[in-house]
């Protein structure tokens, strides 16, 4: 069987080597026993055991999703054999020390790892990235006792983790979570609620499932600062680590979704008997900041998933148009005349350029978020960590957001592209599809990214963030100079960029006085910001471009920089103009939405 193509392998090598200097964080204390030949063989391994062990079974996953039998939960043969795989080879434990048995690599090339294995099967993947998260979130908060508890098993893969926020009356409103935690006389508590859609919150993949779940300590005060985070295993766990009896966690129902199959979603009951017993994860009523570098971290997942079912789709639909005879050009008249190949066509190039300019850009865009978190963890100075996380921080939103809808719609664009075939099971387009439409939900949703982005990333620290992304934006620009075919692309950014601080400036006081019609609208906002971004990283790929051009290629380096300069000039010219008149309607502080009564619908 001929292996599925996963990414462009090119691009992948693009991003690391030439765009973010992969190489050059193996000057760094942490990460000085690597070299690109370590690297390598990571990313060699990874490619290896995503196609053969998650990508087989990720239609099947599809069509026989998780199902409640004979008192467990049931899943496709090859769910358990893939994570068992992965968990064996290291990679949940990628970024860990060494001396904890982690591999102690970058999170740029761990990313571009995962990023194989979430193209192969991103339902699969859920499994173990909610876990490796889930650590990370021990790891940092968690006392000696929990870490030595937890912290190996859990990046061994003996133990797979959760993050368990939502509760039916509550949806994405934190605020009214209502999940409560008793303290009891050994210094545990007594938990008791309810939650709903928790990813991986039931199956056999591993001896325990450890849930962090987020409840109210007795007296605590309502809303989001009341709340406290604790461990909550399936099976408790005693000093020693080993696994005993029943925690009184009952699944209460498997939940049936519209994509995204594979991986279980469950509604859990916590204390149902009273018997449920958690543990404290950091001071009591900061739950939220412990929880949030876990979510954090799955939103930048959630935004390469988004990009990887966008580029499998893309890959789907270019084979497709390069292998279809259809049709024949406009004006050709004579119907003996053989047919051309949909890749012939204009309205099909049209397509595959759009998703081209979708899919590479936002992989560039996770990639270089992945390395503002080496940076924030390893930069040289104090000044550069702090100004590389408070650069994730306004950037994340974008980062999960802009590929859940544009990736999206190159899902939708590859299903147009396979024309009827698209729609049909038959091909696996429909599914990629269907597996991004939750990415633009769950771990935070477009409007709640929106919000976050607008009326809090841009104005934080008045405008500080704002400013470290004016000063990285201004150093591509000037880079760019040098090359007279990107002239045009220079000064179309320099504009927008503009526009975009015009219109925060414009917005600042409303926000300050009335929220709630400032963020009316931050649905825009989102959008424009996210496209300024994108058309960002596509002028700095270009500039790589350029510089090899002109150092000179082989034939196929030069096809490639070739299609980065023209899939760069397409977002040019027919994606950041829609920039423009978005921020100029919200400049307007337009109240349409606003003023429409609940009971004129």
């Amino acid at each position: 069987m001929t292996p599925v193509e996963l990414l462009c392998a090119r691009d992948l090598r693009f991003q690391l080597y030439e765009l973010l200097g992969a190489e050059a964080l193996t000057q760094r204390p942490r990460y000085a026993e690597h070299n690109r030949e370590t690297f390598e063989a990571a990313i060699d391994t990874a490619q290896s055991m995503a196609q053969s062990l998650f990508a087989p079974h990720n239609r099947e996953a599809d069509e026989h999703e998780p199902r409640f039998q004979d008192g467990r939960v049931q899943m496709v043969a090859g769910v358990a054999p893939a994570v068992r795989a992965f968990c064996d080879a290291g990679f949940l434990a990628a970024t860990a020390d060494e001396a904890s048995g982690g591999m102690q690599l970058p999170v740029l090339v761990s990313q571009a790892c995962w990023s194989l294995f979430r193209s192969a099967n991103v339902a699969t993947t859920s499994y173990v990235g909610l876990t490796a998260a889930n650590a990370n979130v021990i790891d940092k908060f968690g006392s000696d006792a929990q870490k030595r508890r937890y912290l190996g098993a859990l990046r061994a893969g003996r133990f797979f983790g959760t993050m368990a926020l939502t509760e039916p009356q509550a949806g994405s409103s934190l605020s009214d979570l209502c999940s409560s935690a008793t303290p009891l006389a050994d210094g545990h508590y007594a938990i008791k609620g309810q939650k709903i859609f928790i990813s991986g919150g039931d199956h056999d993949l591993a001896e325990n499932i450890v849930h962090l779940v987020l409840a109210r300590l007795p007296g605590a005060k309502p809303g989001v600062h009341g709340l406290s985070l604790f461990i909550v295993p399936k099976f408790r766990v005693d000093d020693d680590g080993r696994v005993g009896g029943s925690n009184d966690v009952a699944l209460a129902g498997l939940i049936h979704k519209c994509g995204w199959r594979g991986t279980t979603s469950t509604m859990l009951s916590f204390g149902e008997n009273g018997g449920c017993v958690g543990e404290l994860i950091g001071q009591p009523h900061a739950g939220l900041a412990c929880m949030f570098h876990m979510m954090n971290e799955a939103r930048i997942g959630v935004g390469m998933g988004a990009v990887m079912l966008g580029y499998r789709g893309y890959l789907a639909a270019l084979a497709y148009a390069r292998e279809r005879p259809q049709g024949r050009h406009p004006g050709a008249k004579d119907p003996s005349e053989p047919q051309r190949m949909l890749i012939e066509h204009a309205d099909v190039r049209r397509m595959l350029l759009a998703q081209k300019a979708y899919v590479e850009g936002a992989y560039s865009l996770a990639m270089t978020a992945a390395r503002l978190v080496d940076e924030q963890k390893t930069g040289e100075s104090d000044t550069a960590r702090n100004e590389a996380s408070l650069l994730l921080d306004l950037l994340t939103p974008i980062v999960k957001s802009w590929p859940s809808q544009w990736c999206l719609e190159a899902n939708s664009l590859a299903i147009q592209v396979l024309g009827g075939y698209g729609y049909t099971r038959e091909y696996p387009v429909e599914q990629y599809w269907r597996d991004n439409r939750l990415n633009m939900i769950h771990e935070g949703t477009h409007g709640i990214q929106a919000m976050d982005l607008l009326g809090r990333k841009v104005v934080i620290q008045n405008g500080a963030a704002l400013a470290l992304l004016d000063r990285q934006i201004g150093g591509t620009l000037v880079e760019a100079q040098p090359w007279p075919a990107l002239d045009e692309q220079v000064r179309a950014l320099a504009q927008a960029w503009d526009d975009v601080q015009a219109t925060v400036d414009a917005l600042r006081p409303l926000l300050a006085q009335d929220p709630r019609a400032g963020l009316a609208n931050a649905h825009l906002f989102l959008e424009a910001f996210g496209h300024l971004v994108l058309a960002w990283t596509w002028l700095r790929q270009a500039v790589v471009a350029e510089r090899a051009l002109a150092a000179g290629t082989a034939p196929d380096d030069e096809a490639f920089y070739r299609g980065k300069l023209q899939a760069c000039r397409w977002f040019f010219k027919w994606e950041l103009p829609r920039v423009a008149p978005q921020l100029a309607l919200l400049r307007s502080q337009d109240d349409t939405v606003l003023n429409m009564a609940a009971d004129w619908f």
